[in-house]
């Protein structure tokens, strides 16, 4: 078993490595274990929207936290790979909740600016950061923007692009080795943010049927892709397609894996 030191060291050195780091996120012990035993996988990310939904609750801090705390622990307890936890805004208290997500196990995080004053923001990140000093690991924070998800109607894209990239650099400057900005599907957009913030500095999110491959994105300089929700949503379908074929008359499908 690693120590919680050597697991943050090894999901820092993840994030620096010239291949970009792919992470498929989970939401319980089960998907934890299948996403870890997959050749290749060399760390996890929770996804608070999928566990919200694993216990009836919509995203957005609706979980209790220390319900939220409970999943994320059994996950860090049942695998011996780096996880990161989706700490969403950090519950009125990033550096609290940051050290409290530690004590069960976690070494790095997201944390969403929610496009609060950017000097309140900036505060947020560095709570985090002394948090994990303060447990003596290098916490590996993915401060990500909500620039582009947060954006009305018809913004305009440019202006947008340049905010996102103010926020993005007083992170880093404040001490997160990586940024994170959802709403960053095209190529060219992907581009200018690794050229202003540097390569390997960049994390973006996968979305099905619109985002650039994981070599795409590696070619660009980007750090680190996720999927959020996304995984259990490719379960689900997958589930939900079973279920409609059995319900046709039809059988499970073949090449189903006893992987629980």
């Amino acid at each position: 078993m690693t120590t919680l030191s050597e697991r943050a060291s090894t999901l820092m050195d993840l994030h620096t490595a010239p291949e970009i780091l792919t992470l498929t996120n989970v939401w319980d012990v089960v998907s934890a274990t299948v996403v870890a035993g997959t050749p290749g996988v060399t760390a996890l990310a929770t996804a608070s929207h999928s566990i919200a939904a694993t216990f009836g609750y919509p995203d957005g801090e609706k979980i209790p936290l220390d319900l939220h705390l409970d999943m994320v622990g059994r996950i860090c307890a049942a695998v011996d790979l780096p996880v990161s936890m989706d700490l969403e805004g950090g519950y009125m208290n990033p550096g609290e909740t940051a050290r409290r997500a530690i004590a069960v196990g976690v070494v790095g995080g997201n944390l969403e600016d929610q496009m609060k004053p950017l000097d309140e923001a900036v505060v947020a990140v560095e709570a985090v950061l002394a948090a994990g000093r303060d447990a003596g690991i290098d916490f590996v924070l993915n401060a990500r923007t909500d620039t582009l998800l947060r954006a009305a109607p018809g913004a305009d894209r440019p202006e947008l692009l340049a905010e996102a990239t103010r926020r993005c650099q007083a992170f880093l400057d404040a001490g997160a080795p990586v940024v994170f900005v959802p709403g960053l599907l095209a190529r060219d957009e992907i581009a200018q943010l690794v050229e202003a913030l540097g390569r390997g500095r960049l994390s973006v999110i996968s979305v099905p049927g619109k985002a650039l491959s994981a070599s795409e994105l590696q070619a660009l300089g980007v750090a680190r892709v996720s999927t959020g929700p996304h995984a259990q949503r490719v379960a689900l379908t997958a589930l939900q397609d079973a279920a409609a074929a059995m319900v046709g008359g039809g059988t499970l499908p073949e090449g189903t894996r006893p992987l629980n």
